[in-house]
């Protein structure tokens, strides 16, 4: 998870399910740097708002894989903080 203040484009909307609620989180593309060999993008939250990042060089299955792991990380935050 990563917090963060950044410009980017808005590519859309993953519905994720959380128990009894679908949560709409926006996926967003921007320019990204490799940090360390881990890959860029991810879940993110600033405040109480949730996104996803992916890197808007990568490739279509790179970008669907960062979406999938994003995807995996918000519901598991957002499952502590419902359900917590």
């Amino acid at each position: 998870m990563r917090e963060t203040n950044v410009s980017s484009r808005l590519l859309g909307y993953v519905q994720l399910r959380v128990g009894a609620r679908i949560i709409a989180v926006p996926v967003q593309s921007m320019k990204l740097e490799q940090d360390g060999g881990k890959r860029p993008g991810g879940f993110y939250v600033e405040g109480s708002q949730l996104g996803i990042y992916v890197d808007e060089q990568a490739a279509e299955s790179d970008v669907e894989e960062q979406i999938r792991q994003a995807s995996n990380e918000a519901v598991l935050h957002m499952t502590k903080k419902i359900f917590n």
